[in-house]
């Protein structure tokens, strides 16, 4: 006979309005899912994704998509499923690049705002004052239209280290590798310093550092180099290089100055937060102010601030498909060029909101784990 001790009926309680949400949601979407449905068969049109498979018939800019012979740039004739593959793959460029940059934008200015010197502190205070309180869409036009659009042309095009910057897009050297043999004892040189850094192989980091620089030293002997294709300015464009567009150096300027603002005030309020006897303990025994930041307040506030960085993160990703407004080919931008096109507003719609939940799970998943990879063992 099973006896139903009151720690039982709390847990049974608690199953049971778990399931009892869970059966409400799932009937809600079953509801919501039967009206469009009936409401589609009233007009004659059904529910499907068969224009995936249809041929796109217009061009993207930039981007690159899938094919039987691996990454390509998109064409026409190819299909819609490609055009948005070529739309997402601007998006991770953009998203990924501006992750990176303001992260460690951010954490500079979150620096600055408490630093010693009144003028670095009020203009870290006044940067991020700024960026917090205008709109994202109007910082964007701005950088587009007053900015990048305002550069000289292509025959006035400035020149700084081999790149070129111009209205039509910048320019940059493109590194290139030697073939033959050396480039892959190069490439083995590094996967042997990679896995030197994780903990299963500390035994052997000594050992496989020294022999990743024995490779690297046999690469070059053997003929391994890097060398740099640099552009050259023609009379509309430049040819060769690697070539960035206007449309995707203003949204990358925009994306990344204003998520490094909310980035600078969470690192800012982590310090604050942090007890004022660590930074009294690291002076007392002689640490500079720098090397106290370094080696005691930094380590510790990037454990603290992850999960909000987190939050950043997946916010920039999103806010990436405000592209649109300056004619950026991003996901979202090809998804309503693709519905045009077809017809399937509904249908593309949930397709790039399930495209973009994916992208914030996958942010989550790597912040949780990049989190966990900085938790100090026993301390919650």
């Amino acid at each position: 006979m099973t006896v139903f001790t009151p720690y039982r009926l709390r847990r049974l309680r608690r199953s049971a309005t778990q399931i009892a949400v869970i059966g409400i949601a799932v009937g809600l979407l079953a509801v919501v899912g039967l009206t469009v449905r009936n409401g589609f068969a009233a007009r004659g049109v059904d529910f499907s994704f068969a224009f995936l498979l249809a041929p796109a018939g217009f061009e993207i800019s930039e981007g690159k998509t899938l094919t039987a012979d691996g990454f390509a740039s998109f064409a026409s004739a190819m299909t819609n499923t490609q055009a948005l593959v070529a739309g997402l793959s601007n998006t991770i460029k953009v998203a990924i690049t501006a992750i990176a940059l303001s992260t460690v934008i951010g954490v500079m200015l979150g620096v600055s705002r408490l630093s010693t010197n009144w003028l670095i502190r009020k203009l870290a205070f006044g940067a991020i004052e700024f960026l917090r309180n205008t709109p994202l869409l109007i910082q964007l036009t701005f950088w587009y239209v007053a900015v990048v659009l305002k550069l000289p042309g292509i025959r006035e095009a400035q020149q700084f280290w081999g790149a070129v910057i111009s209205q039509q897009g910048i320019w940059l050297p493109r590194p290139m590798l030697s073939d033959g043999p050396g480039l892959w004892i190069a490439f083995l040189a590094v996967l042997i310093g990679l896995a030197a850094l994780f903990p299963a192989f500390r035994a052997w980091r000594a050992w496989a550092g020294g022999m990743a620089v024995v490779l690297f030293m046999v690469a070059i002997l053997v003929g391994f180099r890097i060398f740099f294709d640099y552009p050259e300015v023609g009379r509309f464009r430049a040819e060769g290089g690697f070539a960035i567009s206007p449309e995707f150096t203003a949204l990358l300027i925009a994306m990344t100055v204003n998520s490094a603002a909310y980035i600078g005030e969470i690192v800012r309020g982590a310090i604050e937060a942090l007890p004022r006897g660590q930074w009294e303990a690291a002076e007392a025994i002689g640490l500079s102010r720098r090397h106290v930041l370094g080696d005691v307040v930094l380590p510790q506030v990037l454990r603290v601030v992850m999960p909000s960085f987190g939050n950043q993160y997946i916010s920039l990703t999103k806010n990436t498909s405000l592209g649109i407004a300056i004619g950026f080919p991003d996901l979202f931008n090809v998804y309503g060029t693709v519905s045009n096109q077809t017809g399937r507003s509904l249908e593309g719609v949930i397709l790039a909101m399930g495209i973009y939940l994916v992208l914030s799970w996958i942010i989550s998943l790597a912040v949780n784990l990049v989190n966990r990879r900085l938790k100090i063992p026993g301390v919650r």
